[in-house]
C-alpha cells in the first residue's frame, strides 16, 4: 500500500512540475528580444520574452515581477540593455516610495532585480547617450536638467554643479523642461545612413522647454558630463517650436533633431544639426537650423517620439488620437513625409513609444486599455503593420525593448 501510495505522489509530482513548466516562459538573450513595461495600476515591473520571427511576446514571471517604488512613469535601457532606469513617485499606496530614479537589473533569464532610488524632486524625461557614460533627466516645471554619471553596476553620482538651469528669456516665462535627447556618439554597424563612418566625438544635449515654446541646445562636456553652451557660443543656443513641445528625437546619424508640439499647433518640427559646413550651416559647431518648408502636422497632442534605429523614419505617439504618425526622413534635408498607411490605430492611453534595435518591431504602451500595441515594420517603406497587443497589468506607463 504504501509503494502504491508513493508511486502516485511521484506522479502528482511530475503533473505539477508540467504544469509550472507550461505556464512558465524560457527566455535566451541570445535569441529572443525582451520587453519591459512598469504599470501604475500594479506597482510593478513585467517582461516579455519576443519571438523575434513572429513578434509573439509571452510572459516571464510577471505576476511575481518586482515591485516599484512608487508610482511609474518614463522607463530606458542603457545601451547594453543591461539596465533599466525608471521613473517613480512617492505614493502613500507603495510603502516605503520615494521620488527619483528607480534602478533595475536586466538578468539573463529576463526577470529584473532592483538596486536602488535616486532621489530628484520632479523628474519627467530621461535619456542616456550611446556611450552609458550619463544619464540625462528633465526637472519638470523646475526648469533643470540633471546629470549623472553612470558607474558600476548602474550606480548614479550627480556630476559637478548639477542640476542645470534652463536659461530664462527675456520678457518670457519660467522654463518647463519636458523632454530631452542627447546626440551619439555610436553610430550604427549597419544598414544605416552613417554606417561605416566616424562617429562624433562630441556630445549635445537638446532640452525642450514647453514654457516659452523653444528647444535648448547644450554641449556635453564628456569628462566631467556638465552641461555648457555649444562650440563657439558663450550662451545656451535657444530655438524656437511649436505650442507645447513634448517630444524630442535625435537621429541616430547625427544629423537631424524632431520636436513634437501639442496643441494647438499639433504638428513636428525639425531642425539639421550643423555638424558640417553646408548651404543651410554657416559653421559646424553643432547649431541648430530649422529644415525649410512648414511645419508637418501631426495627429491630436504628439508626445512621445523615436527615430528608428536606421535613421529613415520618424514615429510619433498623437496622445490625444490614440495613434501613430509615422514620416519618412529625407537624408539629405531632414524633411519629413507622411508614410503610406498612417497614422495607425493605437489602443487607449497611449504613452510612450519604443523600437527595437534591428529596426523590426515598434510598441506602445496603452495606459488606459491596459495592454501594449505591437508593430511589424517594413523597412522598405516604414509601413507598420499591427500586431495582436500585448496584454499587461493595468495602467502600463513606459515600454522598453532589447
Amino acid at each position: 500500500m504504501r509503494t502504491r501510495f508513493t508511486w502516485i505522489l511521484a506522479v502528482l509530482a511530475l503533473v505539477s512540475i508540467g504544469l509550472v513548466m507550461a505556464c512558465s516562459t524560457k527566455y535566451s538573450s541570445s535569441s529572443n528580444g525582451l520587453v519591459i513595461v512598469p504599470t501604475q495600476g500594479a506597482f510593478v515591473m513585467e517582461t516579455f520574452s519576443l519571438d523575434l520571427s513572429s513578434g509573439r511576446a509571452s510572459q516571464i514571471n510577471n505576476v511575481n515581477g518586482p515591485p516599484i517604488n512608487g508610482v511609474p512613469t518614463s522607463l530606458i535601457l542603457d545601451p547594453a540593455g543591461a539596465f533599466a532606469y525608471l521613473i517613480v513617485y512617492q505614493n502613500p499606496a507603495v510603502a516605503g516610495s520615494a521620488t527619483g530614479i528607480e534602478t533595475f537589473q536586466v538578468a539573463s533569464d529576463g526577470k529584473l532585480t532592483p538596486i536602488g532610488t535616486t532621489p530628484l524632486t520632479n523628474p519627467v524625461a530621461l535619456s542616456v547617450d550611446s556611450a552609458g557614460k550619463f544619464l540625462f533627466v528633465a526637472n519638470g516645471s523646475e526648469g533643470t536638467v540633471s546629470v549623472f554619471s553612470i558607474g558600476s553596476n548602474a550606480s548614479l553620482t550627480e556630476v559637478t554643479n548639477s542640476p542645470f538651469p534652463l536659461p530664462l528669456p527675456v520678457g518670457g516665462q519660467n522654463p518647463s523642461a519636458s523632454a530631452l535627447a542627447v546626440t551619439p556618439t555610436v553610430f550604427p554597424v549597419q544598414f544605416a545612413y552613417c554606417s561605416g563612418h566616424t562617429a562624433p566625438t562630441t556630445e549635445n544635449l537638446y532640452v525642450t522647454d514647453s514654457a516659452n515654446y523653444a528647444i535648448l541646445n547644450y554641449s556635453v562636456d564628456l569628462s566631467t558630463g556638465a552641461l555648457v553652451p555649444p562650440l563657439n557660443s558663450t550662451t545656451v543656443q535657444s530655438i524656437p517650436t511649436g505650442t507645447v513641445p513634448s517630444g524630442v528625437a535625435v537621429d541616430p546619424c547625427n544629423r537631424f533633431v524632431y520636436v513634437a508640439n501639442a496643441r494647438p499647433n499639433n504638428n513636428v518640427s525639425a531642425y539639421t544639426i550643423c555638424s558640417v559646413v553646408s548651404s543651410s550651416c554657416p559653421q559646424a559647431d553643432f547649431s541648430l537650423q530649422p529644415v525649410t518648408g512648414p511645419l508637418i502636422p501631426a495627429g491630436d497632442v504628439p508626445g512621445p517620439m523615436a527615430v528608428d534605429p536606421y535613421g529613415n523614419y520618424l514615429y510619433v505617439v498623437d496622445t490625444g488620437s490614440s495613434q501613430v504618425s509615422g514620416y519618412r526622413i529625407s537624408p539629405g534635408s531632414g524633411s519629413l513625409t507622411a508614410i503610406a498607411g498612417t497614422p495607425v490605430a493605437t489602443n487607449a492611453g497611449p504613452n510612450s513609444i519604443a523600437i527595437r534595435s534591428d529596426d523590426t518591431w515598434v510598441f506602445v504602451a496603452n495606459f488606459t486599455s491596459a495592454n501594449i500595441s505591437q508593430y511589424a515594420i517594413t523597412p522598405a517603406s516604414g509601413t507598420l503593420t499591427p500586431q495582436p497587443p500585448i496584454t499587461t497589468l493595468n495602467q502600463p506607463t513606459g515600454v522598453a525593448v532589447k
